[in-house]
């Protein structure tokens, strides 16, 4: 199993930066891994992407060495088992709003005594053709990641008891449906919703914790290293966007 780099370089209080892939091409992968970006996020709860095209995503992943990260739609053990069983170095899991919602990702995530993954001799263990399945149960506790959303107000009223939980490596505050959460959807600038991202923020390093988010534009990503955040996320679809619109600009003039 190879190594997780993005959460080496988080654990060494450096930042690291990926993007959301929404859509399936291995291509994309391959060319963020070759820009120098340090992990990409898989989107399989917005996007249309099954467990069958995420297997392919990675093989993208691992041929530039970039960290495979999937956000995984439901919070259940089989469901992200196959994730994780195709080779993805991370499970990044949307509205966790319970320390027990965070403890049963992380169960879903280790193998036992740390959790309760089931065990077999699937991708992700080299098919058990390398060496014995107890190395690879080591391996993959030490290198899997588990990054949890905080997006509603319910995760942000439980926010100090889901700190308390062990092997959260990232705490991910989604700015989108946290503003929806406030009443101000996708007022994501609005000061009610900044200054209650700053109070999380400031409340997650004061545990001791890695705080991540997403970063749509130049001054948020400047505002999001300012804060302290260490898991940094751009989107390939505002790249695109962003930049074809500044060359039609140019073209049209």
């Amino acid at each position: 199993m190879r190594k997780n780099l993005t959460k080496e370089k988080i654990q060494r209080g450096e930042i690291a930066c990926g993007v959301f892939v929404p859509l399936y091409s291995p291509t994309i992968v391959e060319i963020l891994g070759h820009i120098g970006f340090d992990f990409v996020i898989f989107d399989a709860e917005h996007g249309p992407m099954g467990v069958e095209s995420c297997e392919h995503m990675v093989r993208a992943a691992d041929t530039v060495n970039i960290t495979p990260i999937i956000r995984v739609a439901m919070n259940l053990q089989q469901n992200i088992l196959r994730y994780l069983d195709i080779g993805a170095l991370g499970v990044q899991m949307p509205m966790i709003n319970s320390k027990e919602d965070a403890e049963n990702v992380v169960r879903s995530v280790k193998y036992p005594p740390e959790g309760r993954r089931g065990l077999a001799g699937v991708r992700a263990a080299n098919y058990g053709l390398t060496g014995p399945l107890s190395d690879y149960v080591k391996e993959a506790n030490r290198e899997t990641m588990v990054i949890v959303h905080v997006e509603t107000m319910q995760a942000v009223e439980n926010l100090k008891e889901t700190l308390t939980v062990p092997g959260i490596d990232v705490i991910f505050i989604g700015p989108t449906d946290l503003s929806s959460a406030m009443g101000y959807p996708g007022q994501v600038k609005h000061p009610e919703v900044q200054g209650m991202i700053e109070r999380l923020i400031k409340q997650i390093r004061a545990a001791g914790k890695v705080a991540g988010t997403i970063a749509y534009d130049l001054d948020t990503l400047r505002r999001c290293k300012e804060l302290g955040f260490r898991y940094i996320v751009y989107g390939v679809g505002p790249m695109i966007v962003k930049s074809g619109r500044e060359y039609l600009q140019v073209a049209r003039e």
